[in-house]
């Protein structure tokens, strides 16, 4: 009789957005104890400071540090007010102002260099909020003509440029996209952030299709609860998600990037919810498993 080879367990990793409690190198070594094999790493003042002058120093530290912990890390840029005290998420792809769209450019091309010099999985980003007065057509065009440079960097780097499609924002669902995508000429370098809880508040196929209809594009996937129509990440078993089906659909499109929980609103208990993340998935995987 011939055995049946075990599937490896997916890459799951943690945010460090749902860790700002803690100094980066405590984050780093609390989620190697616990047995992650990687880190979502959000580029923010409290950890690594995309904006601190010594930042090559830092990000050498980080990479010293996840080599001898052996952790695998995503870079996400999903800080709320890195480039401004006042606006969250601001200035953005899509504001109306030239210069400030500079900024955030600025921001996600120094975020692809931290991803090569960290051996990153992928670069996360999003499209930002449609400003009022700005149509649709408008807002498309100025994320297609801010991503452009970055795009190139990230080819360059050979680092995934993964887009989250987000809810509320001009690229919410994974045709919208499909949009972008095809805008920017289908190039090879463009890939998808999908958050797992998204799938369930807003896109209309079950969450397991919408894993299966991203799988060609996907490099980075965040794992979270929710609920339908309601934006709001919650630990696992709080909202409506099933997730064995979702992670059996992910070992079925051969998907081998990081699975990392984004609990970004749970910093407060974060090193609990680390733990109790890990067991969460670990026993739903295992029920993925053939009998």
């Amino acid at each position: 009789m011939t055995g049946r080879t075990a599937t490896p367990p997916p890459r799951f990793a943690y945010g460090t957005n749902g860790l700002t409690d803690l100094r980066l190198d405590d984050a780093l070594g609390l989620l190697a104890d616990l047995g992650y094999a990687g880190v979502a790493l959000t580029l923010d003042h409290m950890h690594l400071d995309p904006c601190a002058p010594d930042l090559p120093d830092r990000v050498a530290h980080v990479a010293r540090r996840l080599d001898a912990l052996g952790l695998a890390v995503a870079v996400e840029t999903g800080a709320r007010y890195v480039l401004d005290p006042a606006r969250k998420h601001g200035p953005g792809l899509l504001d109306p102002d030239r210069d400030d769209r500079a900024r955030r450019v600025a921001m996600l091309r120094t975020a692809v260099r931290v991803g090569a010099d960290l051996g990153a999985t992928a670069v996360h980003c999003f499209s930002g909020l449609l400003p009022p007065g700005t149509g649709a057509d408008e807002g498309w065009a100025r994320l297609a003509d801010a991503l452009t440079p970055v795009l190139a960097d990230a080819q360059a780097a050979g680092v995934p440029l993964a887009v989250e499609p987000e809810p509320g924002h001009l690229l919410d669902t994974i045709g919208a996209f499909h949009v972008l995508r095809h805008l920017l000429g289908d190039p090879p370098g463009l890939a998808l952030t999908l958050d797992i809880g998204h799938c369930r508040c807003l896109e209309p196929e079950p969450v397991p299709a919408c894993v299966t209809a991203a799988a060609p594009w996907l490099a980075h996937v965040q794992m979270d609860d929710m609920r339908r129509g309601v934006h709001e990440h919650l630990p696992f078993g709080d909202g409506e998600i099933d997730f064995p089906p979702v992670l059996a659909a992910l070992q079925a499109a051969g998907y081998g990037g990081l699975v990392s929980v984004e609990l970004p609103r749970h910093s407060h208990a974060g090193p609990e919810l680390a733990r109790r993340s890990l067991d969460f998935l670990r026993a739903a995987h295992r029920e993925t498993a053939p009998c």
